[in-house]
């Protein structure tokens, strides 16, 4: 199995992209741990993993993952636990699709901790613990932070500065065998992003301008960003590094 016995840290694993990333990783003999801020959800999809895979398959660690205190606590927790990281997934994140002037600075604050601070924090305290196992870190960006987006211009700029933190990581990490690269989806259809559609004034139309933003016809499912997310954590991509990866049925092409 790609990630027999790999300790792969999940951050956002409570739902969407995270969830079924964490159970991807448990499919391919991952030890899962699940980091949310939600306690119920995390321990559902501990118990949910458990369930296929066995006790041992899954953990739960509830974190803001925007604190540095609550990091550095949930990576001691860890170590006392497994002794050792091999992979971080930094997934968590929130959105705030509005016009830059209509942003208070409180929320302006908040993006850009759970979004980019986190990946910080994360990487600040497992890189050591990346270093002994020779292990890698894959970062969640966005379509966004390659191409910017209208009416979501915070979003994309923690995306986008997620892909420069990558690269930049990539050479620094390069000579202690530690691989880092980042994920760029377009539009997943997570639960979230079905909630927003059903907001809109027409939903259908929203769904038919979904469709069309992707030339494969589709959105993503959440479980194809999680296949690029297992590839890239495995010995698959042992010579990537440094590679900010489109998943997004052909969104960012365009004549």
């Amino acid at each position: 199995m790609l990630l027999n016995g790999k300790v792969c840290i999940v951050t956002g694993g409570g739902s969407g992209i995270g969830e079924v990333t964490a159970k991807r990783f448990a499919e391919a003999g991952a030890i899962a741990i699940v980091v949310d801020i939600d306690e119920r959800e995390a321990r559902r999809v501990v118990d949910e993993i458990r369930e296929k895979h066995g006790v041992n398959s899954a953990h739960a660690l509830i974190a803001d993952v925007s604190s540095e205190a609550r990091v550095r606590e949930m990576v001691a927790e860890l170590i006392e636990r497994e002794g050792k990281i091999d992979v971080v997934f930094n997934n968590a994140a929130a959105i705030l699709p509005k016009a830059l002037e209509e942003v208070e600075e409180g929320e302006w604050t908040r993006l850009i901790d759970v979004n980019l601070k986190s990946v910080y924090l994360m990487t600040k305290h497992t890189i050591a613990w990346l270093r002994k196992t020779k292990g890698n870190i894959v970062n969640m960006s966005s379509l966004n932070g390659l191409v910017g987006q209208k009416q979501n211009a915070v979003y994309a700029a923690t995306k986008g500065a997620i892909v420069a933190m990558t690269k930049s990581l990539a050479l620094d990490y390069a000579e202690d065998g530690v691989r880092v690269n980042c994920i760029c989806p377009a539009g997943v259809m997570t639960p979230l992003l079905e909630k927003w559609i059903l907001e809109q004034d027409s939903p259908e139309a929203t769904r038919t301008k979904l469709n069309d933003m992707h030339p494969l016809g589709r959105p993503a499912q959440a479980d194809e960003i999680a296949d690029a997310a297992l590839f890239l954590a495995s010995g698959n991509a042992r010579f990537m590094t440094g590679v900010a990866l489109p998943v997004d049925g052909g969104a960012s092409l365009g004549y």
